[in-house]
């Protein structure tokens, strides 16, 4: 049930994702067209390198059959039970008959190797139409001679090929150090501006989405954005221009064959088509189940003492087990997926690339194809479809981008519902009157926590709340500080709406002390000033001192400079709290909210505590929220909650006097 209702939680994104993800790319669109243009000249090596081998091939590797130009004709290479044979002193015509003799299958060759036996050479005798030809065997020496120029020519070519190597392997650094610094900038940009977000929401968006997920959104979801920016879209480019570049090259090289490969597209293009829509909609089910068991570690983590407590660690890893099997199935969805799409592509790919073998193959039988062009079309052919089969991963990579990017744009659109005037009142000093005129207030539509709430605290004041649980005490020290708008009425500070005013003004008027502390990761220092630059060393001594917090912290082994734990779990529950008064002193406040500031504080602490109040007090507007009677008798005035409305208000004796509901909260407690 708990999971259902996570799961709801998880709206879905209605704008265009990717559309808005490329927002990110525009301040380093220099950077993207650079590294953009290294890919494409990379990618151009990739397609010259098997035509350099091809060439190799044709033109030095089987050149033996080419003919060699003289002064008195031409000389040629004739290859007889193999050995080879050089003809000499051709003309054009007689080389003509030689291709064709050659062809005919070598007809009338007679073995005259008698004839050059004072030589130790071997001859063979043939006629050309009318006249007789003698051919001399050549030996590997002989042969190296003849073909030194063809020697000469592969190496140039080796020596090309290996430079585009070099030049490949720099351009390719190059543009992944581009591609990943830039990605890493917009990764960078993306989490600043969701955290700075997240911190400008209103307390209604923190009440109904829980820790996990919030903290999955900053931290998986924008890393998932990652290779996205750095791999996925200038891939995506290089893979098109590569498939395009394959296509027109196969072309020109042999249009049958060419097309005989592209009858194997359409099958490819709709597993593909099929393949990314199975695997966004399985992208999308992990994302939401990867938040609700990171929102469910977190959460008993955060409880791991109660849990302990009543002994509940077999459940509740029970239950973890069914959370995160459940996650393991839809992983395992995600993996049968890519199980069946890349064996398929892969078939299709192997069984096009035999088909391609055998056609070829038998075109270089039958003289239609040399055997470097052979080399040339294979090799395109089997690289023709790995760009696809890239395409078509990158799209998985980018599914599962978008599904996080939705998630991630759904928080960024989660709207302030606590908006300033668009011409907020400056006030850079209260005084600290606060008033309540006829409040009406909600957290869900119509069930009111406040009805027809009004009273008046003067400056200096302390005013304190009673009622029993429920009764809208807390809520009337949120609405002061606007973490909460109200829905009838109106909430003044010194005579002026706080809906006017300036938000930054009015919380930084307001210093709270609330019955749970949260203490963070650092030291004590850093507890008391929170990173504010304003509070120096001594301001902060003075702050400690002045709560009594100096009691204990000189006692530490580090003193100010203690390091303390998330929660402050080295740190008793009194220490905390005058470590919490100390720092709304250090911040001088001039209105004072104390929230059952002493409800779980020890005996021995609660002197200090008193002492620690008195200090914050004295000179400020101070609203006291507690169940402990004791704490609030001297208050200038006491105002007794029921059911949302003030039915009883007067100091301490006063409301004995009247006999109502604060002598019955007393005679209880008593």
């Amino acid at each position: 049930m708990a999971q259902m209702h996570e799961e709801l939680l998880e709206t879905k994104y209605e704008g265009n994702v990717f559309t808005r993800l490329l927002t990110y790319v525009k301040p380093h669109i220099g950077t993207m067209v650079l590294a953009l243009i290294l890919l494409l000249m990379v990618t151009g090596i990739n397609l010259i390198k098997p035509i350099l081998i091809g060439n190799a091939i044709d033109e030095y590797i089987e050149g033996y059959d080419k003919p060699i130009q003289r002064e008195n004709g031409w000389d040629r290479l004739l290859y007889f039970e193999e050995d080879y044979y050089l003809v000499s002193n051709l003309d054009e015509a007689q080389l003509k008959l030689l291709e064709q003799w050659e062809k005919d299958g070598c007809p009338g060759v007679e073995d005259v190797s008698s004839l050059s036996s004072a030589i130790g050479g071997k001859k063979i005798m043939f006629s050309l139409g009318e006249k007789l030809f003698f051919a001399d065997r050549q030996s590997r020496e002989e042969l190296a001679a003849l073909r030194a120029s063809d020697r000469s020519g592969i190496i140039q070519i080796a020596l090309l090929y290996a430079g585009l190597l070099v030049a490949g392997f720099f351009l390719q650094l190059g543009q992944t150090w581009l591609l990943q610094k830039t990605g890493q900038k917009i990764i960078f940009t993306i989490r600043e501006e969701v955290f700075a977000h997240i911190h400008s929401l209103p307390l209604r968006f923190f009440d109904t989405n829980p820790v996990g997920r919030i903290v999955t959104r900053v931290s998986n979801d924008v890393e998932s954005l990652n290779q996205m920016y750095t791999q996925v879209l200038v891939r995506l480019i290089s893979n098109t221009v590569l498939i395009i570049g394959y296509a027109v090259v196969m072309v020109s090289i042999s249009p049958k064959l060419a097309l005989l490969s592209f009858l194997f597209l359409p099958v490819v293009f709709a597993i593909t088509y099929t393949f990314r829509i199975l695997i966004r909609r399985i992208y999308r089910v992990i994302r939401t189940k990867i938040s609700a068991l990171n929102t469910f570690l977190s959460e008993n983590i955060s409880g791991m003492k109660l849990i302990q407590l009543f002994a509940r660690e077999e459940k509740k890893a029970q239950e973890f087990k069914e959370r995160t099997n459940d996650l393991y199935k839809s992983q395992m969805k995600e993996m049968a997926t890519f199980g069946i799409f890349r064996p398929g592509l892969a078939f299709i790919a192997n069984f096009a690339y035999a088909l391609i073998i055998y056609r070829s193959g038998v075109s270089v039988l039958e003289g239609a194809l040399s055997l470097g062009t052979l080399y040339i079309f294979t090799n395109y052919i089997r690289s023709f479809f790995e760009p696809i089969q890239e395409l078509a991963e990158q799209f998985s990579t980018l599914q599962n981008a978008m599904a996080s990017a939705e998630k991630i744009f759904t928080i960024l659109d989660e709207k302030n519902t606590i908006l300033e005037a668009e011409e907020p009142v400056r006030m850079p000093q209260f005084k600290g009157k606060i008033e309540f005129k006829n409040v009406w207030f909600a957290y869900e539509n119509e069930d009111w926590v406040l009805r027809d709430v009004s009273f008046v605290i003067q400056p200096g004041e302390r005013v304190a709340f009673v009622g029993a649980t429920g009764a809208g005490k807390s809520s009337i020290l949120n609405l002061i500080g606007r973490y909460y708008d109200i829905q009838k009425g109106q909430i003044l500070i010194d005579d002026v709406d706080i809906r006017e005013l300036s938000l930054p003004d009015l919380r930084r008027a307001i210093g709270q002390v609330q019955q749970d502390v949260f203490i963070f990761t650092g030291d004590i220092k850093s507890n008391i000033r929170l990173l504010s630059e304003e509070i120096g060393d001594e301001q902060l001594r003075e702050a400690a001192a002045a709560a009594n917090a100096d009691h204990f912290i000189d006692q530490l082994p580090r003193g100010y400079d203690e390091a303390v734990t998330e929660r402050g779990s080295t740190l008793s529950a009194g220490e905390r709290q005058l470590l919490s008064f100390a720092r709304t002193l250090a911040f001088d406040p001039t209105i004072l909210v104390l929230d059952e500031a002493t409800a779980n504080i020890d005996t021995e602490t609660e002197q200090l505590i008193q002492e620690a109040l008195e200090t914050l007090m004295r000179g400020r507007t101070s609203i006291l929220v507690a169940h402990r009677l004791s704490t609030i008798q001297h208050a200038d005035e006491i105002l007794v909650m029921h059911k949302g409305r003030i039915r009883e208000r007067g100091s301490h004796q006063e409301l004995l006097a009247m006999n109502g509901i604060y002598k019955k909260l007393y005679e209880l407690q008593a």
